[in-house]
């Protein structure tokens, strides 16, 4: 019978780029992944920060590529979307890159605020505010338009959010703002339009009865976001076609317009066969919007995106050691990790996304199908081709195993509540962050231990 290397090669094609195998052993971007486990255990969570700069360095020039094949006018930003991963070590890195930032509630701008105290970023970084504007997040964007950040852009969400910055801002020079639009939801939607948003048939007659005569304000970006991610689908270029007309009717009567923010939903890598062509979608995209603002004898818009899957999902990973193995029945063969789906990669549980997921070891041995189980006593804690499409296979052996699961960046450490309370107790995994040294060698820094039992009593009130 095959090993498991040759049936993965056969199935997929193996290696790929960002992963080897060397004498048996998983390596991700150059790193032994054994060595990683037997120096800080299971399991681990880790994250590569140079894949952050990466990412992003990527999107700028699929943007200016296009731009320049189409003889497009306009310019090209990059917002990072702060949501899809908060943590400090993070949001520097992608700032390194000459970037800007996407915010969506009150505790962003804090934050904001803290990285221009240290010099990460400055007061001239444009902040797109999205998000519904609870009064504290009005009050915070408010303060920091008034301590002289000049491209702080509240994105409007509805058009009564306009009265307390029209009350409260007083600066000398207008406020930017922008709208944003409330998309169609894709036809199979229980939901017609988004709840976040201005209507469509609304922007126009809100700008002339509230803005236009205002001199405090100017509103110089448009702002829509849809749903089911960048696709090459028809509802992806018939809303995009949408929203780009609107854009040019809305800028032969306010010259001040110039800057169409299109959103987030460029996807990343989540299986060994994805397949997306992103020099494909990215010149569409540019193309398609010169069209219809030519159509429109309109002056192209700059392009803003707010990227926060793409950028930070193919950084990390977390490595499970297998505790046990159980055969259920006939055809159900088990293997329980020292972890938790449920836990550690939420997104499994609630939205059955699909990961990367390879062994770490155990390369030349045989393989089998199997079922993979979380420690938790759910029976939704697993991990099978039922929920998530592909049959899992793994080592057929009675050795030690660990197996990882790869580009789990975005949102997963959130949404399982970092340093929290979790799904019976579980503890949050230790968690290591891995830079690269002048000389490319590797740099390890521990950026949070396994929590303890002493931690988790202390949030429990005990």
């Amino acid at each position: 019978m095959q090993s498991y290397s040759e049936f993965l090669d056969l199935s997929v094609g193996f290696p790929q780029e960002g992963f080897d195998v060397i004498e048996d052993e998983l390596y991700f971007q150059d790193l032994n992944l054994m060595e990683m486990i037997e120096t800080y255990g299971t399991p681990l969570r880790f994250t590569y920060l140079p894949m952050v700069s990466k990412k992003i360095q990527q999107a700028k020039i699929l943007f200016q590529t296009a731009i320049l094949k189409n003889n497009y006018r306009g310019d090209y930003k990059y917002c990072y979307c702060t949501k899809s991963s908060h943590f400090k070590h993070i949001v520097e890195e992608a700032l390194k890159n000459n970037i800007h930032l996407e915010t969506s509630s009150a505790f962003d701008m804090p934050m904001v605020d803290a990285l221009e105290k240290k010099g990460v970023l400055t007061k001239e970084t444009t902040i797109i505010c999205n998000g519904f504007k609870t009064y504290q997040y009005k009050q915070y964007i408010i303060d920091m338009l008034h301590d002289g950040y000049t491209n702080i852009i509240p994105v409007l969400d509805n058009k009564e959010e306009f009265n307390l910055f029209d009350d409260e801002v007083d600066i000398d020079t207008p406020c930017n703002l922008g709208i944003r639009i409330a998309a169609e939801e894709q036809p199979d939607s229980q939901f017609y339009t988004s709840r976040l948003g201005v209507r469509m048939e609304d922007i126009i007659d809100f700008y002339n009865n509230k803005i236009v005569h205002n001199p405090n304000f100017r509103v110089k970006l448009l702002h829509f976001f849809i749903n089911s991610g960048i696709t090459d689908s028809p509802y992806y270029w018939n809303e995009l076609e949408k929203y780009v007309t609107l854009y040019c009717k809305f800028k032969k009567i306010n010259p001040d317009l110039d800057t169409l923010d299109i959103g987030g939903g460029m996807p990343f890598k989540d299986s060994l066969v994805f397949d997306f062509d992103y020099e494909y979608m990215v010149n569409e995209i540019v193309k398609r919007i010169k069209e219809i603002c030519a159509i429109h004898d309109v002056m192209e818009p700059d392009i803003i995106t707010e990227f926060g899957k793409y950028t930070v999902a193919e950084a990390s990973g977390i490595l499970y050691k297998v505790l046990g193995r159980k055969q259920q029945n006939d055809r159900e063969r088990w293997l329980m990790l020292d972890g938790s789906f449920i836990t550690n990669l939420p997104d499994v549980w609630a939205l059955n996304q699909k990961y990367i997921l390879l062994p770490i070891n155990n390369w030349d041995a045989e393989y089998e199908r199997v079922n993979l189980g979380g420690i938790t006593c759910d029976g939704q804690d697993y991990y099978n081709q039922e929920a998530h499409m592909n049959s899992v296979f793994m080592p057929k052996t009675r050795k030690v195993q660990y197996l990882g699961f790869f580009h789990t960046g975005a949102y997963q450490e959130v949404l399982s509540g970092y340093g929290g309370i979790h799904h019976c107790l579980l503890p949050s995994p230790k968690h290591v962050l891995i830079r690269r040294n002048r000389d490319e060698s590797f740099n390890f820094e521990v950026f949070g231990e396994e929590q303890n039992s002493k931690q988790v009593l202390k949030i429990l009130g005990y």
